[in-house]
This record gives structure tokens, sequence and C-alpha cells, in this order.
């Protein structure tokens, strides 16, 4: 399952060219990956508040071409590969009205408890785990 988010390119993510800066499409991949998980019924801020956390491994990012000042954004999320205690996320970031792929990558995270110790989240959280069950069976879709 992919889910679509959406945003206008705001000027302060650009460079002196009006074209967005490199550094931001991983903020970009934040932004689809909340919503990602929300679309399964928690947030982010839940999942921490409940102790569970999701540290960055890795980040992969391949530019294929600019996005600039006043276009909308759209960033595709899904799901690449869940295990109990690992999520590799992957991103499409779109220039929406160009219908232009610009950018795609993904980020590998672990679950861990608040005080970052790796755990499964099947025996440490299993009624979290039991929510995002339909999260775990969309990968690959």
């Amino acid at each position: 399952m992919t889910i679509q988010t959406r945003f206008p390119v705001r000027y302060a993510e650009t460079d002196q060219m009006g074209i967005v800066h490199h550094s931001v499409y991983p903020v970009w991949f934040e932004c689809g990956r909340t919503e990602f998980i929300k679309h399964f019924g928690i947030s982010y801020d839940e999942l921490e508040k409940k102790g569970l956390m999701l540290p960055l491994l890795s980040l992969s990012c391949e530019y294929k071409t600019p996005i600039r000042y006043g276009e909308t954004v759209l960033v595709e999320t899904k799901l690449l590969k869940g295990t109990k205690t690992r999520l590799v996320i992957g991103y499409e970031v779109y220039a929406e009205e160009r219908s232009v792929l610009c950018c795609k990558g993904f980020t590998e995270h672990a679950w861990t408890d608040s005080g970052l110790k790796p755990v499964n989240i099947a025996k440490y959280k299993p009624e979290l785990y039991e929510k995002l069950m339909p999260m775990y069976n969309s990968a690959g879709e």
C-alpha cells in the first residue's frame, strides 16, 4: 500500500537558484513516513508515549531532477520490508504538476525502547504489533 502526502515547496527549502536543497528530501521522507504510520491507526507521538522509538539506521536518496519553488511535492511512501525488529520504508518524490519523479530513496529503522535498546515489537508491545499488522501485510504491495 502506498500513502500519498502533498505540500507546496516553501521558499526556505530552496537554494539561491530556486531549486530545493538536497538536505530537504530526508525531511520530506519523514513527513511521508509520519503519514504512512498514521494511516495504520497510530501516530508517531503515540508510539513514543507507549515507549517505542524508530531511530534511523540508514538513509538513501537518489536525486533524479530538481523541484523548484512554487511546485507541489507529492511523496509516495510504502513499506518495503518489515520485521519484528526493523522497518525499511521506501519513498518516491514527485513534482506533482509535471508528474516527474524527482527523487527516490529509503530509510531503515529499528524498533527500540525509549532508552534506544533494540526490541522485538511483537514481544515488547504485542498490542501495538497487532494494531500495525495491516502495515506489515502491506509490505511489497
